[in-house]
C-alpha cells in the first residue's frame, strides 16, 4: 500500500465513508422502496437488518480490513490462494454498479442545467419520461441513443478520472469534507420546505401506513436487507478497502456506528421529503399518490422539480444547489466504489493509480453509453436487481464465513475494543457473524432468488444470467493473469 493510498487523518475515513452510504441511493431508491415494501411494517425488517447484520457486518469488514494493508482481493488471497476466483467477482460486480450509477448521476447532471430556469415545465413525471429518458420497458430501446444523456454521462466519468487519480487525501478526501457537510444542510432545507406544503400529510400518511400482510413474504426482507447493505455500502469491498487506508489510531467501532446512524438518519429524513411532496402533488393533481410516480429512479427528478415549481424564485437559487449537492454526493458514492476494483487491478498488474484510472474511465465510459438510451431506466432497474438482490446479498455471506471464521476474527476482539470508545464486542459479535448473519442471508438470499424466478419476466431474467455471465468470465480473466510482483500472494498483516 503505497502513501497515495492513504487517509491523512481520520475524520477523513470517516467522512468519505458517510460519502459512500449517503448519497443517491438513500434520496433516489430508498424512500420507493420504503413506500412499496408495506410502509411503516417496512421499519421491521430494516430495523433487524441494521441491528443484527449490518453493525455486525460493518465492524467486521474494518477490522479485516485495517488487518491487511491492501486491496480486498489480495487480502482475500491471502487468506486463502485458492480463492482467487472469488476475490476477482466482487470488485467486478461493484464495478457494474459503479458504471450503472453513473447513469443516475448523468441524469441529476442534466436536471442540474434545467434547474436554472425550471426547464421541466409544468409536468415533471411527463418530461422526465418522455423528453429526457424516452424511456421504452424493452432491451430493444439500446438502438436509441440519446445524446444529451450520453454526454452528461461522459462529463461524470471525466470527474471521476479528475478526482480518483489524485491520492485519497487530495481527492476524495477533500471532496468529503466539504460536500457531505453541504448535503445534509441542504437536505434539511428541503425538508423543511416540503413538510409545510399543502397535502404533505397525505404523502405522509401514506407513506407510513403499515401493510403487515407483506411480512409474510421474502420480497420485503430482501429488499430491507438489500437496501441496509447497498446504502452502508455492506459487501461491496468498500469499507474493507478504505478502513486498510487508516492510521493505527482508529476507533474502527465508533466510526461504523458513525456511519450507520448518518446513513439511516439521512434516508429516512430524505423520505420524508419525497413523500410530503408527494402528498402536495396528490391533493393539486387529484391523483392518488401510488398512481403519481411508479418507479423508484423518478422520485428525485419528479418530486423535487413538483416542489420547485411552487416556490417562486426562491427554487432558482435552491434547485441549482440541490441538483449540485445531490450530483456531488453521487460523484462521491462513485469514486468509493470505483476504488474497490481500481485497487486490486493496482495491486496484481502493477499499474500505477493513474494509469489504472484512465483505462477503468475509458472502459467505463464506453459501457455505460448503453444506458444512455430509450432502455437506460429499465437497464438501471435490472442491473440494479442483480447487483443488490443477487450479487451484495451472496457476497455477505460468502464474506461473513471468510472473515470470522478462515481468518479468525476472534482476534479482533481485543484490537477493536481497545480502541473503541462506544460499543464493545465480544462473543456475541462473534455469534453473530458467525452464524447468524450467514444463515439468515442465505434463506432470505435462496427466498428471494426463487420468487424472482418464478415470476420475473423471461427478457428480465435473460439479462439477469447473462450478467452473472459476463461477471463469471471476467473473473476469470484476471485470475489467470500472471501477477506483476512474485508478493501478489501475501498482504501485510497489522494485528497479531
Amino acid at each position: 500500500m503505497t502513501k497515495e493510498n492513504e487517509w491523512g487523518s481520520n475524520i477523513s475515513f470517516i467522512l468519505a465513508m458517510i460519502g459512500s452510504s449517503v448519497g443517491l441511493g438513500n434520496i433516489w431508491r430508498y424512500p420507493y422502496i420504503l413506500y412499496s415494501n408495506g410502509g411503516g411494517a417496512f421499519y421491521i425488517p430494516y430495523l433487524i437488518a441494521i441491528l443484527v447484520l449490518a453493525i455486525p457486518v460493518l465492524v467486521l469488514e474494518y477490522g479485516v480490513g485495517y488487518n491487511y494493508k491492501s486491496s480486498f482481493t489480495k487480502a482475500i488471497i491471502n487468506i486463502n490462494p485458492k480463492l482467487e476466483y472469488y476475490a476477482w467477482i466482487l470488485p467486478i460486480v461493484i464495478f457494474v454498479m459503479t458504471i450503472y450509477y453513473s447513469t443516475i448521476i448523468g441524469w441529476d447532471g442534466i436536471y442540474l442545467i434545467l434547474s436554472f430556469f425550471k426547464g421541466w415545465g409544468s409536468d415533471p413525471n411527463a418530461f422526465l419520461t418522455n423528453s429526457v429518458l424516452h424511456s421504452t420497458h424493452s432491451v430493444y430501446g439500446v438502438l436509441n441513443f440519446i445524446p444529451a444523456i450520453g454526454i452528461s454521462m461522459i462529463v461524470v466519468w471525466f470527474i471521476i478520472w479528475l478526482v480518483s487519480h489524485r491520492n485519497l487525501e487530495n481527492g476524495l478526501g477533500k471532496i468529503s469534507k466539504i460536500f457531505v457537510p453541504l448535503l445534509f444542510f441542504m437536505m434539511i432545507l428541503l425538508v423543511g420546505v416540503s413538510l409545510m406544503l399543502p397535502g404533505a400529510s397525505i404523502g405522509l400518511a401514506e407513506l407510513f401506513n403499515p401493510n403487515l400482510s407483506l411480512l409474510g413474504h421474502f420480497d420485503i426482507w430482501m429488499a430491507a436487507f438489500g437496501q441496509v447493505f447497498f446504502s452502508l455500502s455492506l459487501g461491496m469491498g468498500i469499507g474493507f478497502t478504505f478502513s486498510s487506508y487508516t492510521k493505527k489510531d482508529i476507533d474502527l467501532v465508533t466510526s461504523g456506528l458513525y456511519v450507520v446512524i448518518a446513513n439511516c438518519a439521512f434516508e429516512n429524513f430524505a423520505a420524508l421529503g419525497v413523500f410530503s411532496i408527494l402528498g402536495y402533488m396528490s391533493l393539486q393533481s387529484g391523483t392518488s399518490v401510488s398512481n403519481l410516480v411508479s418507479q423508484g429512479s423518478s422520485l428525485i427528478f419528479v418530486a423535487y422539480p413538483e416542489v420547485l415549481n411552487v416556490l417562486g424564485n426562491t427554487a432558482f437559487i435552491l434547485g441549482p444547489l440541490l441538483f449540485l449537492t445531490v450530483y456531488i454526493a453521487g460523484i462521491t458514492s462513485m469514486l468509493s466504489s470505483f476504488e474497490v476494483f481500481s485497487c486490486s487491478i493496482q495491486n496484481k498488474l502493477g499499474f500505477s493509480r493513474k494509469r489504472t484510472t484512465t483505462i477503468l474511465c475509458i472502459v467505463g465510459g464506453i459501457i455505460s453509453m448503453l444506458y444512455a438510451s430509450s432502455a437506460g431506466e429499465y437497464m438501471v432497474s435490472i442491473t440494479d436487481l442483480f447487483v443488490n438482490n443477487i450479487a451484495i446479498l451472496f457476497s455477505v455471506v460468502v464474506e461473513c464465513l471468510l472473515f470470522s471464521w478462515m481468518f479468525n476474527s476472534e482476534r479482533l476482539i481485543g484490537f477493536l475494543n481497545s480502541r473503541s470508545n462506544s460499543l464493545k464486542i465480544g462473543k456475541w459479535w462473534l455469534m453473530l457473524v458467525r452464524y447468524v448473519v450467514p444463515v439468515l442471508i442465505s434463506v432470505i438470499w435462496l427466498g428471494g432468488v426463487y420468487e424472482l424466478a418464478i415470476s420475473g419476466s423471461w427478457e428480465v431474467l435473460s439479462l439477469l444470467i447473462l450478467l452473472s455471465v459476463i461477471v463469471l468470465i471476467l473473473a476469470l480473466i484476471f485470475t489467470v493473469l500472471p501477477p506483476k510482483f512474485k508478493n501478489w500472494f501475501e498482504a501485510e498483516e497489522r494485528i497479531n
